[in-house]
């Protein structure tokens, strides 16, 4: 074998893994690395103007691909930059290969210029962070980095690569990584009790999460609700695990207060849990969030997550859509005459009660029409009259998701994503990222003001790359979310509402997005009028490159 330097041996490694894009923001101590590129024309780096925007470009073409994406920061700045999007990753389970180059290690004991302990800094954000201390062992640690990332729970991972390993002969042969498979399944006598715990409920609640979205379960856990008439919800969920027009899905649980979840969950009899975690609210409550006496079922390859906050009467480690498939089965075998006419009355309850909660949402939409300030439903509306059947959405309209899901509703897996682990600004990147691992589909990425200021130098990203992937800033001058949490806040806590913070507002001066866009290369319009909205659509899709669309919208609150 000839010899190489680790800055060429890496590429390669990544290369036989089939991984052909590194996103990254460039620094000295990474520029001989960055400068080996050039030799390998299949690998291509997407260079971004900031850390962050490099995090969430990766992010977002990780949760399309399922499959690990490399990032490159620079040193301990870059990566204290990026550690914000790291935590979304990690709550999102996006399988991030993040490395970030160092001086060196000759230079530990010298405290220069950017030195940081990389690891320390790594290790809250990550499944697992290491720094190559030995050039024979870089290509061992890429490949374990690699297997951990990709290996359910999926999750970031980090390597700190000084320069002198990098500069250093490598001898080691280059090997596709690894990957154990986790398509395991519960013996059948787990199987039994399962179903048995379910066909006996009278009040049977279903919450599922992105690891039904991961196994491709969506047909499996619809089958279990419809055979047992129960309602399913979202938690931790930000891909369509269940199609969202089913008359079972009732919708996703609070994100902020567990008092709001508690409402839906307290009231069942048997809770089958899938593919989350319980719970994932900002102030989850402590206690009473399942009835007394009510039995729970948790299956989940995340063996973690089962019983971590509350203790669940049968905990099961296995891929969702093998289980459920299972308890389908059973339970069409084992459901009594009785069992199944009362889960029948519970389905034509349930489909009731939402085709007349969205009767009256339209209704209220009907209302707004043609008003201005605009609404998003208005918008949303339109957008579904233009958009293409097989479109990605990139949802991170945050307080305006429920409209934009009214017209554009999230029904397949891979076609719908949500933004996830309460970092803002992936809105912008997430869409680019997905555009990038999806060139044949229209993409369109959905954002506030508030978040899209976070990572608006992605817009150049785009431009620079020619990734034609669509924006749309909902602008309502304002962190609309905030002033919703902090009614709730006050309600909480009773304290009479009065005027919100001045921070809460994003306006004196007025952030024109549309020039924003214009100066970083891509061509955008400013809506906000009714007749503006067809029209800016109509081009926004049609047009060949990236294209953004400022739309102006109330800021008003719901109720």
């Amino acid at each position: 074998m000839a010899v190489k330097t680790g800055r060429f041996a890496i590429i390669e490694q990544l290369l036989a893994d089939g991984i052909k894009y590194m996103f990254g923001n460039p620094g000295t101590v990474e520029q001989g690395f960055l400068d080996a590129l050039s030799n390998y024309p299949d690998f291509k780096y997407i260079f971004a103007l900031q850390e962050t925007i490099a995090v969430a470009l990766a992010d977002g073409y990780a949760r399309v691909t399922k499959k690990p994406t490399v990032v490159q920061l620079h040193s301990g700045v870059g990566l204290g930059n990026g550690i914000g999007m790291m935590y979304q990753a990690m709550r999102g389970h996006a399988p991030l290969v993040v490395i970030a180059g160092e001086a060196g290690i000759r230079y530990d004991a010298m405290d220069s210029q950017m030195a940081a302990d990389l690891v320390g800094m790594a290790k809250p954000v990550t499944k697992w962070a290491t720094r190559v201390v030995d050039s024979a062992s870089l290509l061992r640690v890429l490949r374990r980095a690699i297997k951990i990332a990709a290996t359910p729970p999926m999750g970031p991972v980090f390597i700190s690569l000084p320069e002198d390993i990098l500069d250093a002969p490598i001898t080691e042969e280059i090997v596709p990584t690894s990957l154990p498979m986790t398509q395991v399944a519960p013996s059948d006598s787990a199987i039994a009790q399962v179903a048995t715990m379910l066909a006996n409920a009278t009040k049977p609640l279903i919450i599922v999460g992105d690891g039904i979205a991961f196994s491709n379960a969506q047909a499996e856990v619809t089958r279990v609700a419809e055979l047992l008439g129960a309602q399913v919800w979202g938690a931790d969920f930000s891909e369509p695990n269940m199609d969202a027009t089913h008359p079972l899905f009732g919708g996703l649980l609070g994100h902020m207060f567990g008092s709001s979840s508690r409402r839906i969950t307290s009231p069942a009899d048997v809770v089958l849990i899938c593919g989350t975690y319980v719970f994932p609210e900002v102030f989850p409550a402590l206690s009473d969030v399942f009835a007394i006496g009510a039995k729970v079922i948790h299956i989940d390859l995340n063996a973690y997550e089962i019983a971590k906050n509350f203790p669940v009467d049968l905990g099961l480690v296995s891929d969702p859509k093998l289980t459920l498939a299972k308890v389908a089965e059973e339970l069409e075998h084992s459901m009594t005459f009785g069992q199944q006419t009362a889960a029948s009355e519970r389905v034509v309850e349930l489909t009731g009660a939402k085709k007349q909660q969205l009767a009256n949402q339209l209704a209220a939409d009907k209302r707004v029409m043609g008003s201005v300030p605009l609404h998003l439903s208005q918008f949303a509306q339109e957008l579904a009259s233009q958009l293409p059947y097989d479109a990605i959405v990139f949802d991170e309209a945050i307080t305006h998701s429920e409209e934009l899901c009214r017209y554009i509703p999230p029904t397949t897996i891979g076609h719908y994503f949500q933004t996830r682990g309460g970092s803002l600004g992936v809105g912008i990147p997430g869409a680019i990222g997905i555009k990038l691992a999806q060139p044949d589909k229209t993409v369109i990425g959905f954002t506030g003001d508030g978040g899209a200021m976070y990572t608006i130098q992605a817009l150049w990203t785009a431009a620079h790359h020619k990734i034609n992937a669509k924006f749309v800033i909902c602008n309502n001058r304002s962190y609309r979310i905030l002033k919703m949490n902090i009614l709730q806040f006050w309600r909480d806590r009773q304290i009479p509402a009065h005027t919100f913070p001045d921070s809460f507002d994003l306006h004196n001066p007025d952030i024109r997005f549309d020039k924003l866009a214009q100066a970083m290369g891509v061509q955008a319009l400013r809506v906000e009028t009714p007749e503006q909205i067809r029209p800016a659509i109509a081009l926004a899709l049609s047009h060949n490159g990236p294209f953004l669309i400022d739309l102006v919208i109330s800021n008003e609150l719901p109720n």
